[in-house]
């Protein structure tokens, strides 16, 4: 499968399927479900428990961040990151694979990519579908919890994949970057809260919601596809893209969606609209929303 070959980033339920028969998962493939829902919603630790794909371990997005910072799953530091992903049994060398249950297919898993990603691991992939293929296609479940064996993981953070604010505010005048927004559209232009906060966008943003990318089923669409839908929305793939959301995880949609293009180097402004919402002067929060000139 061709889109296998960029370096593993969608690998197919049967792909891993045929590696959990052959018992490769192990300290060169590890497995990791990295779901999250609205605690009022559902437990993603819970349902892992009762079910997940056999040899699989939790990739906890709740535990893996900085928890100093006020905004949602910012990028834990080196040693934080370093520290997790050994004790969930990864090394340097171990090819990742990360899933989630979302009913859309695919929600969390680009985040964990991309987290791996930024600390310098290259061999990661999503499993294309998520989990709720897997079980639909009618690969094997367990509720067996495995205990991999602590790995030594060397983390180094590549800048060029992450943008700060600071960055951002420079690049609304600058316009080194273009900027592309994976939230729903009400939510970009601010006529909708998105989660009980005042919406809108960073200005010169362009809006692809993440869900563009996906196909019914929840699987990724064709490269043809997505670059047509690039293409749309004037955004050239050849020149340097920062992709931003609510809170850094949608975002990443955007930078893997790009990556299946052959762009490796999409950057993720980390603390997104929650950053910028809060911190931003209100001229540079572009919205159709009267409530948000406050």
């Amino acid at each position: 499968m061709a889109r296998q070959g960029l370096s593993r980033a969608l690998v197919t339920a049967s792909w891993l399927a045929d590696a959990v028969r052959a018992g490769r998962v192990g300290a060169g493939l590890r497995v990791l479900d990295a779901s999250w829902y609205p605690p009022k919603e559902r437990n993603a630790r819970q349902e892992f428990k009762e079910r997940h794909i056999p040899g699989a371990s939790f990739f906890d997005i709740e535990e893996c961040r900085d928890k100093s910072s006020p905004y949602d799953f910012m990028l834990p530091s080196e040693s934080h990151f370093a520290d997790y992903v050994a004790g969930l049994g990864v090394s340097n060398d171990t090819h990742v694979v990360v899933y989630d249950g979302d009913e859309v297919g695919t929600f969390y898993a680009p985040r964990a990519w991309w987290m791996f990603r930024a600390f310098g691991h290259k061999e990661v992939s999503v499993l294309d579908g998520g989990f709720k293929n897997w079980v639909k296609e009618g690969y094997p479940v367990t509720a067996e919890l495995t205990q991999p064996t602590p790995a030594v993981f060397k983390a180094r953070l590549n800048r060029a994949l992450v943008k700060t604010f600071e960055e951002m505010v420079q690049n609304v005048s600058s316009l080194k970057f273009q900027v592309v927004d994976s939230r729903p559209e009400g939510r970009f232009q601010g006529t909708e809260l998105d989660q009980g906060l005042e919406s809108g966008h960073i200005p010169g943003a362009v809006n692809i919601p993440f869900h563009s990318f996906l196909s019914e089923t929840g699987h990724e669409k064709s490269i043809e596809e997505i670059q047509e839908i690039f293409r749309e929305k004037k955004v050239d793939l050849s020149k340097p893209l920062t992709a931003t959301c609510r809170k850094g995880v949608t975002a990443c949609q955007i930078a893997l969606a790009a990556f299946l293009c052959g762009k490796r180097d999409v950057a993720v402004y980390d603390g997104s609209w929650s950053e910028w919402f809060h911190r931003a002067p209100p001229h540079y929060k572009v919205s159709k929303s009267k409530r948000s000139k406050a």
